[in-house]
């Protein structure tokens, strides 16, 4: 890999070396347990190991947040890349296509660059801050906005699982109220991981909502949905660092966002 002229561009190329790894384990692979439950294969390794060897390389005064090796590089760094390799490993280990392979670059704890992208059906989409949200299929790469609905019960509204809700929160999660959100939304789907947070940046859905999301799962979303036009927070109303706020849900519109955040908020808060 060579030292490409923008920081967008290098974000790209990363995500096509993750998926030199991670497409021919697809289907094949076999999953472990981390010590806290969640899946991991031998191609989220191989893909963020190979992705650090590149940052390694080209990048040395860079930092980097993996999802698999945690934290290396200078504890000042003003850059850091932000690496999963495998977002929606559950899905991945059972052979379906719409996992994601995400990176972010961090300026100062800001998200500036992001690429979501899906190796087994070969789409991205990807922005960096001043720059848009593009889509890229094998056939076509357009600009993409957000569709700016402001009603909940106008809005196609999404979400991954109902872990930290309503419905299944154990005693360490917020009980986030998801069954009025799946009362009031105008359609209400469930959709894989990254993929629903694309979709709102391509203005094909109007809200997303992740109830529990690490550094690595947030941060490459956010610049793709504020470049379409789009918005992006935590759950919680008192978190200001989105990154690192714990959760996420991404809209079209300021009105709807602020229409799902407060509709999902605990009994009693």
């Amino acid at each position: 890999m060579s030292t490409l002229s923008t920081p967008l561009d290098f974000a790209l190329d990363l995500a096509r070396t993750a998926e030199a790894e991670i497409l021919p384990r697809f289907r094949t692979v076999t999953a472990t347990h981390k010590p806290d439950g969640t899946e991991v294969t031998e191609a989220d390794r191989e893909a963020e190991r190979t992705m650090r060897e590149h940052l390694a390389d080209a990048r040395p005064d860079h930092a980097v947040l993996g999802e698999e090796f945690g934290v290396t590089g200078p504890d000042d760094a003003r850059f850091t890349w932000v690496l999963d390799p495998v977002d929606g490993t559950a899905g991945f280990t059972i052979g379906v296509p719409l996992f994601g392979t995400l990176v972010a670059l961090l300026d100062d704890g800001e998200p500036v660059v992001g690429v979501i992208h899906f190796p087994a059906i070969d789409e991205t989409v990807y922005a960096a801050r001043g720059e848009g949200c593009t889509f890229r299929t094998e056939d076509e790469e357009i600009d993409v906005t957000v569709d700016p609905i402001d009603n909940i019960a106008d809005a196609t509204i999404t979400t991954t699982a109902l872990h930290s809700s309503d419905v299944t929160a154990t005693d360490d999660q917020t009980p986030y109220q998801m069954t009025g959100l799946v009362r009031r939304a105008g359609k209400f789907r469930f959709v894989t991981d990254c993929l629903q947070h694309s979709l709102v940046a391509r203005g094909r859905t109007h809200a997303a909502v992740d109830t529990l999301m690490h550094p690595w799962d947030v941060a490459a979303l956010v610049p793709c949905v504020r470049e379409a036009g789009g918005v992006a927070a935590p759950l919680d109303t008192t978190v200001d660092d989105i990154v690192h706020g714990g959760s996420l849900v991404t809209a079209g519109s300021p009105a709807l966002l602020d229409a799902v955040r407060t509709l999902l908020q605990p009994s009693g808060q």
